[in-house]
C-alpha cells in the first residue's frame, strides 16, 4: 500500500555524516500532521531522578493515531538515559484538540547500573510547521 507523505529537509548544521539533515512531514495520506510537547521527571533510583522534555514525531491530524517519541534525560550523577516509546491513542479534551498518555522506563546506565520509570500525558496537539 502507497502512503502519499509530503515534507521537506533541512540540514541541521551538524556535522554528524550519518545524521545531517531533518525531514520535516507536512501531511500524511493529504492528511495535515502534528505533535504534542512531553515533559517530566524520572522516579528517583540510585538516589536521583533525570528531567526530559521534547516533541512527539509527527502523526496525522482527525484520524485515531498514536505517536512515537525519544528523548535524552539531563544529565544527572555523571550519565544521562535515554527514554523512548511509543504513546496511548488520543485522549479529547473538552475545549477541542487531544493528547496522549505515555510510560516506560529509561535505558540502564550509571556508575551503579540502573534505569527509572516514568509517565505523563503530553501537551495539546500542535501543528508541526508551528
Amino acid at each position: 500500500m502507497k502512503i502519499p507523505v509530503t515534507g521537506f529537509v533541512m540540514d541541521n548544521g551538524d556535522s554528524d555524516t550519518h545524521h545531517s539533515h531533518k525531514l520535516y512531514i507536512t501531511s500524511w495520506n493529504g492528511r495535515p500532521v502534528h505533535v504534542h510537547a512531553f515533559s517530566g521527571v524520572t522516579s528517583v533510583n540510585d538516589g536521583h531522578s533525570h528531567q526530559y522534555a521534547s516533541w512527539t514525531a509527527p502523526a496525522p491530524t482527525g484520524m485515531s493515531h498514536v505517536h512515537s517519541y525519544h528523548t535524552v534525560t539531563s544529565l544527572d550523577f555523571g550519565h544521562t538515559h535515554i527514554i523512548q516509546g511509543t504513546t496511548g491513542p488520543a485522549i479529547e479534551l473538552p475545549g477541542g484538540g487531544h493528547y496522549h498518555l505515555f510510560e516506560g522506563y529509561t535505558t540502564i546506565d550509571g556508575s551503579q547500573p540502573h534505569s527509572h520509570s516514568y509517565a505523563g500525558r503530553t501537551g495539546n496537539e500542535m501543528s508541526s510547521m508551528q
